[in-house]
């Protein structure tokens, strides 16, 4: 009959698919058959030849239930496939896995959230296995555009949403750790891949940002309270884990992707989610590929270098995070090219700056421009900030070479600067540029800790140092000494020296110090006087404040711990004397304030001094002096005068020399073995060196005098008669009476005798080593003026009412010297 022939059909089915067949229950609610499963797993070990055709009927079984929407056997089937795939490790499981792969695809295609879901969970299962023999031919390029979109998920219910972000990312996941130990799979570092993965993860991270922002913190875990998964966590194990398993060859290909991101979504104002990023970045790599991650940043500043002040701002800060944690590693070549870049834009930013201020001038409002100058500013710092916590965090010897190179790119007004042009930036930009990168230096400086002074301050850094100190501006020589004090304390004292006053007790301060080694004497014997020099010139300055006079006692007090022997202390009291001497002369017409200053300072700083060398006679003097100030001129102690609203006096007492340290008296008291102090005696007198050529003040100077030179000598005889002096008969009765000048002559020889027989070598050195140079000057001035080409035979270039002659001088009308007559 037909039903006995249908039913005998049954056992002529290949076994295998009767197998299959057994393990779905008429009720697919009843779920997997476990004896019949074993029976299939059994069936599939013994013969492995015939895997391939096992998946490929469970594939055709799979695809007929996901059209008719039986779900039930789906997920059967995908657990089939799960134990099969665990069970099975033979060669011939390549065409098996093949199958598997199809059939996942297809459940990631359907719409239904659940069927991705275990389809992802399918795949992961199967990433996890370690297989045998690599796999030439497969690709996962479905899998990651499928686990992208998933991530991307914009599904109302929010719980399903989540659901398939996590499946998304858990597919990801499941990729990157089949692919990237395989060699055979390294196109997954490429670009077109990269550029949906990091995306995917940075999305997800992104969200959570965005609502921890608006109010609603999402769980730190990766599992929830009630068991829900957190896509951001999950994604940032993803990151990071992606990242440690990048090669060298491939940090340029994984980092990019993550800029384009935070361009593209605006994420570098406000940069906080930015900064996490790269913090991650920068912790998940190896430490040998930061200097990879940091020049991606660099060159995406380059690119960035005409955007709004607040994004740049943001990379650079984002840079601070990577150099700063790159800084405790080896960041390698890249030092000098994050310093060189950073200054570059700093130079950008500060052209920005002056560029919207003359256009805030002109036309635009000013609101607005003060809004675009502050939002420079906010630049300028970052760089500032990124500068010096790099350098600081450098180790000694590499933060020296970033010091000498940040002091190269300061602008000093007559030396060449190839870096910033100080020609087109104008005055203001300048000294905007020098008070930026000083305060990078101070920041570079923080904590540096030399064991001699010659290697902490070569003359190529200090020699510009100090000639910025002879500007006429107080912020930069502020700047100046707090770097001079970052340098000099090595022992942290400058906490307990906080402040300019009379310290009744110095031993209570607790100063650390130790004897001065032969270096640093070796420093001091030929840097020495440059130091006096500069505190002297810069005590005077009548833009003092406050401040200036804070850090100059600071600066003496510091030499006096760290670089003073008996010759050296010798010294900082004829400076001290000298400076006394100055604001009593009032040679330069200074203000009250600056000469009060003055005193002020003499007074705290022989005050340490005396107390630091415990000499009992000198203490002595120097307390009954201020003892006398404070009853009698309060004006001159630092407790006064630096105070607001101080009646500050008409003129000083010279005739009161009980009020003033007597020079007599000191050497009388420092009499005896130990200090010379007989030297006492000669004044101090800052010598001229090279310098003044570098400051702004000389240079101006010189070009007034030279200017004024060729004016009078060009002058006609009318008008210079008119500026010739009249002679009277007083103008003679002065010039013939010349009793008062030989006495001036003798003093001034004895004088000149005193110092040659008692000054030490190093003074007269530089003593006459300036009159050399001066000498050299005014000669080059002279002949720059006077010689001029000699006349050539093919002609002179003459231009007159703008159209250029040559004028032909005859061989027998020019005037050769004798020696080239023959």
């Amino acid at each position: 009959s037909p039903t006995r022939v249908c039913g005998c059909c049954g056992p002529l089915r290949p076994r295998y698919k009767r197998l299959v067949d057994n393990i779905f229950p008429e009720d697919p609610k009843d779920g997997l058959s476990k004896s019949d499963m074993e029976k299939l797993t059994f069936y599939a070990v013994s013969a492995p030849e015939k895997l391939d055709r096992i998946g490929a009927y469970l594939a055709e079984r799979l695809s007929r239930d996901v059209v008719r929407h039986r779900y039930g056997y789906v997920v059967i089937a995908m657990e089939a496939l799960d134990q099969l795939l665990m069970a099975c490790h033979s060669q011939s499981i390549k065409p098996f896995v093949e199958s598997f792969l199809h059939m996942v695809a297809k459940l990631l295609e359907s719409r239904e959230p659940d069927l991705q879901v275990l389809g992802t969970n399918s795949f992961v299962k199967f990433a996890n296995i370690e297989e045998d023999t690599p796999s030439y031919h497969r690709r996962y390029d479905f899998f990651v555009s499928q686990f992208s979109a998933m991530c991307h998920s914009t599904h109302e219910d929010t719980e399903t949403r989540t659901r398939i972000r996590v499946a998304g990312i858990k597919g990801l996941q499941g990729v990157v750790r089949k692919t990237v130990n395989d060699e055979l799979q390294a196109i997954i570092w490429e670009p077109q891949h990269m550029d949906k993965l990091i995306p995917s993860m940075l999305f997800n991270m992104q969200d959570s940002e965005d609502l921890d922002r608006a109010g609603h913190p999402s769980t730190p875990s990766v599992a929830g309270q009630d068991g829900e998964e957190n896509p951001a966590a999950l994604a940032e194990s993803c990151f990071r884990e992606l990242l440690g398993r990048a090669a060298y060859g491939n940090m340029n290909n994984a980092v990019r992707p993550v800029l384009v991101h935070l361009d593209n979504h605006n994420l570098w104002d406000p940069n906080e989610f930015a900064v996490s990023c790269f913090r991650i970045i920068m912790y998940s790599i190896q430490a040998q590929h930061s200097h990879h991650v940091i020049q991606q940043v660099l060159n995406h500043l380059d690119t960035h270098n005409k955007n709004t002040p607040r994004v740049r701002a943001g990379i650079v800060q984002v840079l601070l995070e990577t150099v700063a944690i790159a800084a405790k590693g080896s960041v390698g070549p890249t030092v000098l090219e994050v310093f060189n870049t950073l200054l570059k834009h700093l130079r950008m930013s500060v052209d920005f700056e002056l560029g919207e201020s003359s256009r805030r001038n002109s036309n635009i409002s000013v609101s607005s421009g003060r809004g675009k100058e502050s939002e420079e500013r906010i630049v300028q710092n970052a760089i500032i900030q990124t500068i010096g916590f790099f350098g600081g965090n450098l180790p000694d010897y590499q933060r020296a070479e970033v010091m000498m190179f940040i002091m190269g790119k300061v602008p000093v007004y007559g030396t060449p600067c190839h870096t910033l042009d100080t020609v087109k930036i104008g005055h203001q930009g300048t000294k905007r540029i020098q008070t930026m990168l000083l305060s990078s230096l101070i920041m570079v400086t923080s904590g540096f800790k030399s064991k001699s002074m010659a290697a902490a301050l070569p003359p190529p850094f200090l020699d510009p140092l100090f000639s910025i100190s002879l500007m006429e501006d107080s912020e930069l020589r502020q700047l100046v000494l707090e770097i001079l004090h970052n340098i000099i304390d090595r022992h942290d004292n400058r906490a307990k020296l906080r402040g300019i006053r009379i310290i009744p007790n110095v031993a209570a301060l607790k100063i650390k110090r130790e004897k001065i080694s032969k270096q640093d004497v070796a420093f001091m014997k030929k840097h020495g006087q440059q130091l006096y020099r500069h505190i002297y010139l810069g005590s005077k300055e009548e833009d003092n404040v406050h401040k200036n006079f804070e850090l100059l006692f600071t600066t003496l007090a510091i030499l006096t711990i760290e670089l003073a022997n008996e010759e050296v202390v010798i010294d900082l009291i004829r400076l001290a004397i000298a400076l006394q001497d100055m604001a009593l002369a009032n040679e330069e017409n200074m203000p009250m304030f600056i000469r009060c200053g003055i005193m002020a300072l003499v007074a705290a700083y022989l005050n340490f001094l005396s107390q630091m060398i415990a000499n009992p006679p000198f203490c002595q003097h120097i307390s009954k002096v201020i003892e006398l100030r404070n009853l009698d001129a309060p004006y001159l102690l630092p407790e006064h005068i630096f105070r607001d609203k101080c009646p500050i006096p008409e003129s000083l007492d010279k005739e009161d020399r009980l009020l003033y340290f007597q020079t007599a008296d000191m050497t009388e008291c420092l009499a005896g073995p130990g200090y010379n102090a007989e030297r006492l005696s000669i004044p101090y007198v800052p010598q001229v060196t090279d310098e003044d050529r570098l400051t702004r003040r000389k240079s101006f100077v010189d070009t007034i005098s030279l200017q004024v030179d060729i004016m009078s000598n060009s002058l006609p005889d009318k008008v210079g008669s008119q500026l010739a002096e009249e002679i009277t008969f007083e103008t003679l009765k002065k010039a013939i009476d010349t009793t008062g000048l030989e006495e001036q002559e003798r003093e001034k020889r004895r004088q000149v005798m005193e110092k040659f027989q008692k000054a030490p070598f190093e003074e007269i050195a530089a003593h006459c080593e300036s009159k050399a140079n001066m000498l050299h000057d005014r000669l080059a001035q002279i002949f720059e003026l006077t010689i001029r080409p000699p006349p050539s035979p093919s002609g002179v270039v003459s231009i007159s009412a703008g159209h250029t002659q040559h004028q032909s001088v005859p061989v027998y009308e020019m005037k050769f010297p004798d020696l080239c007559v023959y």
